[in-house]
């Protein structure tokens, strides 16, 4: 069933679950926060790519306002809840300064592969052996969903927004899981190059062949 909803177009995809800090300071969206915080009504935040509004985004909670400053700005947290999906969209609400929107909430399913699973969770430990950052994996529960990684695996914008339309887990996975693949070999053959250049200077021991 469609509902109205206000809506605050950003560049980036965000994900059901996902927490999100936001420094608001133009005044419609000022305006919008300050309402739905007094309020406690949530918002929506489609994803603006290619100089357009997308037809999804996904609904916003707002959980705390964490600092007013004197010009009205404002530092606030936020968490994604559910996918939403714009069936019409206005610049400008009745009577007020920010966008708004006509919504439908969009189902989706955890059903997932787990041998997939696996092979995702191994290749993103790879992935960040090679890039040095270990410890950002190592935070995740057992039970980690692809919402919750899609931002650490160098996806562009247009791939997050893929991912959102998916709607189930199993086509998420395949979606990173090809992603991965793709981007492995790539940067494997990037380290050894580096540490051919790195040997590039030193002394060789180097054995001759044997003819």
């Amino acid at each position: 069933m469609a509902r109205f909803l206000p809506l605050f177009p950003l560049g980036i995809v965000v994900f059901p679950g996902e927490k999100l800090n936001l420094h608001i300071f133009e005044p419609r969206y000022k305006q919008l926060v300050s309402e739905c915080f007094e309020q406690k009504k949530t918002f929506g935040i489609p994803a603006f790519i290619n100089n357009a509004v997308s037809s999804l985004g996904t609904e916003i909670k707002i959980l705390s306002i964490e600092k007013t400053y004197a010009n009205g700005e404002m530092d606030i947290k936020t968490k994604g809840m559910g996918i939403i999906k714009v069936v019409d969209f206005f610049k400008q609400a009745p009577n007020k300064f920010y966008p708004a929107g006509t919504v439908e909430d969009i189902k989706t399913s955890n059903r997932e592969d787990s041998l997939l699973r696996a092979k995702i969770t191994e290749s993103i430990r790879q992935l960040y052996s090679i890039l040095g950052i270990n410890n950002l994996f190592m935070e995740l529960p057992d039970n980690y969903k692809i919402f919750d990684i899609a931002h650490h695996i160098g996806f562009s914008i247009e791939q997050e927004y893929e991912i959102l339309q998916c709607q189930d887990e199993s086509s998420r996975q395949e979606i990173v899981f090809a992603h991965l693949q793709r981007i492995l070999p790539v940067l494997l053959k990037t380290e050894k190059l580096k540490d051919r250049v790195r040997m590039n200077g030193h002394f060789k021991n180097i054995v001759p062949p044997n003819f």
